[in-house]
C-alpha cells in the first residue's frame, strides 16, 4: 500500500514536528499535526540555526519568512570570561554564505516558530490541532493509530506513520522498543534575554563581541551571548552544574548556584549577569541515543525525542530539522514498506547525530577548562587561523540532503 493513502500523523508542534509536516507536504503526503498545548507557546530564548538547518528552511519556504527578525552574525567569538581576552575567532556572516551555500543565522526562538507555523498553514494537505494530548498508539492492518484527548474527547487518527516529535519528555519513546526515559545531565541552563538599549545590554557592549555570538569561557561556567529580534535584543545563556529541579522546560533554582559559579570572573562580566534581572534554569536532559528510533509498524522518532542532547555544539534544532527532513526523503523515496524505509533513515542518521554529540563534549570540555588543560586550548586556538576553525566545521555546516543515499530505500 502507498505510503501516501494515509496521512503522516505527527505528536508534537514544535519545530522538529513542523519542519516534518512541511517536508512530508513537500512530497505529496497529507500529514496531521498535534501539538498538546492549547496554543504555540515557545519555550527557552534564542537559538542559533547554522547553515545546514538554514539549508532546509530555505527548501521548505520557511527562511524567507524568518530572515526580517533573524540575525546573520559576524563570527563566533570565544573569550576568556576573568580577562575578557578574546581567544579565537571563526568568521560567519559572508563568510559563511559562501563556504557553506547557506546563512549562518541567531534568532528568538518565537520567531523560527512562527515562521514554521505561518508556511504550514499556508501548504495544503497539512492541518495543526492543538489541545490535543497523545493518550495511545496502536496498530491495525491499514496503519499506526494514534488516540488524542481533545477537549474530553478522544480522537482517533490513522496514518502510515506516526512520528514522536513531542520533545525530550516524549510520551511516544515511551513505547515498548524505543528508549524510554531521559536523564539529567547534571548541568542547568540560565536563560534570559535583555533588550540591547538597557543597561545590561550596555554593559554587554562593554564585554561581548558586538553583532557575534560571543561564548565566555571559565572552569565554572560558559555563557553564550548573541543577538535576536533584528539585533534589538541579546540572549544569554550560562551552564552550570546544579543540583536536579522540575521536569519542565524551566524553573526555578536557587540564583546562587549561578553567582557562585562566576567566581574569577571579570567585574563587569558579573556585573552584566546581575543587571539581567531574573534568570530562569533549564535543567539538562539527555536521551541515551543507543536503543531504536523506530518502531516497525510505522512509529519514528525525531529531534530530542529521539537523541536528546547537551547544546555545546548549538545542534538541538539543527539535527531536529535534518531528522526531518531526510525521514521525509527517506520513506517518500522508498520503493520498500515504511519498515523498511525506516529501518534505513535510521541507520544513516545514527552515525552523524553521535559525532554531533561527540563534539559537543568536546566543545564542553574545552571551554569549562582550567589550569594546565586551559593554557594548552588556548595555545591551540592562537595557532590556528579563524578559517581554519571554519574548516574544521565543514562536515557539520556544510551537510546537505543526501537525496541519492535517501531515495534507494534501502
Amino acid at each position: 500500500m502507498d505510503a501516501r493513502s494515509r496521512p503522516v500523523v505527527i505528536a508534537g508542534g514544535g519545530i522538529a514536528g513542523l519542519t516534518a509536516a512541511l517536508a512530508f507536504a513537500q512530497r505529496g503526503f497529507t500529514v496531521e499535526i498535534y501539538e498538546q498545548a492549547p496554543r504555540l507557546e515557545t519555550v527557552g530564548a534564542g537559538i542559533q540555526l547554522s547553515p545546514n538547518a538554514t539549508r532546509i528552511l530555505a527548501s521548505l519556504g520557511v527562511l524567507e519568512r524568518l530572515l526580517p527578525m533573524a540575525v546573520r552574525p559576524e563570527a563566533v567569538v570565544l573569550k576568556d570570561a576573568a580577562s575578557l581576552k578574546e581567544r579565537a575567532r571563526v568568521p560567519l556572516g559572508a563568510f559563511a554564505e559562501q563556504r557553506w551555500l547557506a546563512p549562518y543565522l541567531t534568532a528568538h526562538r518565537a520567531d523560527v516558530q512562527a515562521a514554521l507555523v505561518a508556511q504550514v498553514a499556508e501548504t495544503a494537505g497539512t492541518r495543526l490541532i492543538t489541545g490535543a494530548t497523545l493518550k495511545d498508539i496502536g496498530t491495525s492492518a491499514e496503519g499506526v493509530i494514534g488516540t488524542f484527548e481533545q477537549d474530553g474527547t478522544q480522537v482517533r487518527s490513522m496514518g502510515s506513520l506516526l512520528i514522536g516529535a513531542d520533545g525530550v519528555w516524549s510520551k511516544v519513546r515511551e513505547l515498548p522498543g524505543l528508549a524510554g526515559k531521559s536523564r539529567f545531565t547534571g548541568e542547568l541552563a540560565w536563560r534570559t534575554t535583555i533588550a540591547a538599549d538597557s543597561p545590561a545590554g550596555r554593559t554587554f557592549a562593554l564585554v561581548g563581541a558586538a553583532g557575534c555570538v560571543t561564548a565566555f569561557l571559565h572552569s565554572g561556567f560558559h555563557l553564550i551571548a548573541y543577538p535576536v529580534s533584528a539585533g534589538t535584543a541579546i540572549n544569554l545563556v550560562a551552564f552550570t552544574r546544579g543540583e536536579r529541579i522540575a521536569e519542565a522546560w524551566s524553573g526555578h533554582a536557587d540564583p546562587a548556584i549561578l553567582t557562585g559559579a562566576l567566581r574569577g570572573a571579570a567585574p563587569a562580566l558579573a556585573r552584566m549577569i546581575a543587571e539581567a534581572g531574573t534568570w530562569l534554569a533549564w535543567p539538562l536532559h539527555a536521551v541515551d541515543p543507543k536503543p531504536s528510533w523506530t518502531l516497525p509498524r510505522g512509529v519514528a522518532l525525531i529531534g530530542d525525542a529521539a537523541h536528546a542532547m547537551t547544546p555545546f555544539a548549538a545542534q538541538g534544532a539543527g539535527m531536529a530539522i535534518e531528522d526531518a527532513a531526510t525521514l521525509a526523503a527517506c520513506v517518500a523515496g522508498s520503493s520498500h514498506s515504511i519498515a523498511q524505509a525506516l529501518t534505513s533513515w535510521e541507520q544513516q542518521r545514527k552515525p552523524r547525530v553521535a559525532k554531533v554529540a561527540r563534539r559537543g563534549a568536546l566543545n564542553h570540555l574545552a571551554w569549562h577548562a582550567a589550569g594546565p588543560v586551559a593554557l594548552a586550548r588556548n595555545l591551540v586556538l592562537k595557532s590556528r587561523s579563524g578559517e581554519r576553525l571554519a574548516a574544521d566545521l565543514d562536515w557539520l555546516y556544510g551537510w546537505q540532503l543526501p537525496n541519492a543515499a535517501l531515495t534507494h530505500g534501502a
